[in-house]
């Protein structure tokens, strides 16, 4: 297993709530989460899943962005201005020409760059309205740390859990729909590839209904070993923020601010 690089570690999921199809608005509260965050001195911050649309299928192909659209920049500046790795989920361009938009989480970092993670394996129905992803895994170094991108349906799979630990992850960071009927399994086999393959591992889930699926909330951070650190008791947009200093973790929930 990978050492962590840095001694002193502070990671969040956001806990967010998405407009439905509307970019413009859902990147303000985007904005607003980003900056509570750096008041807390958070370096990397993961939204759910297609957190800047909401999970609406049938707008995913009129939604796509790429890192470089104006609509962006905002989130491209401040992951810049705070010092912060920003990883949010948008549909994007799929490899192929023509095939399905892919469901994405673009990365800004704290230097200004960009990268693309594409959903690796598809939820059941998905391939009518979004194409899969190749890559096995991706591995950044996003504060300081070697962080594996997963995106919902990817963690359900135990080979990305282990393809990411092969790849050197030390971080395992989810953006996710999980529903209150799903959370149980989820959650537990999340729990899972903490204790088992050592790995942290970060799931950052909607804070409200999305796409017709009511949302369980209960973002959640679990420390290599499986002991679960911290988690949003419920619904709800807010930070659940996991920080690591000297080897001891610990952790804290702190309310959105108000829109």
């Amino acid at each position: 297993m990978t050492t962590p690089l840095s001694p002193v570690l502070c990671i969040a999921a956001a806990q967010s709530i998405s407009v439905p199809g509307d970019v413009q608005a859902n990147v303000q509260s985007h904005l607003s989460m980003v900056l509570a965050a750096a008041r807390h001195g958070v370096q990397l911050l993961v939204f759910p899943e297609l957190s800047l649309t909401g999970y609406e299928p049938t707008l995913a192909a009129g939604l796509v962005l790429g890192a470089d659209d104006a609509v962006l920049a905002p989130l491209r500046e401040a992951a810049r201005s705070t010092g912060m790795a920003l990883v949010v989920g948008v549909p994007v361009a799929p490899l192929a020409a023509g095939d399905k938009p892919a469901i994405g989480a673009w990365v800004f970092g704290a230097d200004g760059a960009a990268a693309l993670y594409r959903k690796r394996y598809l939820h059941p129905g998905e391939e009518q309205f979004a194409s899969a992803g190749v890559e096995d895994v991706h591995v950044r170094l996003l504060a300081g740390q070697p962080t594996a991108l997963a995106v919902c349906a990817d963690t359900t799979h135990p080979e990305h859990a282990r393809a990411a630990l092969d790849a050197g992850a030390f971080l395992y960071a989810c953006g996710s729909v999980i529903s209150e009927g799903g959370y149980a399994k989820d959650s537990v086999q999340l729990k899972g590839y903490a204790a088992d393959l050592g790995m942290s591992v970060l799931m950052a889930n909607h804070g409200a209904p999305t796409g017709g699926y009511a949302c369980a909330g209960r973002s959640a951070f679990w420390a290599p070993g499986g002991a679960q650190v911290v988690a949003a008791p419920g619904v709800g947009a807010c930070l659940v923020i996991a920080s690591r200093e000297d080897g001891a973790w610990q952790g804290r929930v702190v309310e959105a601010p108000a829109q």
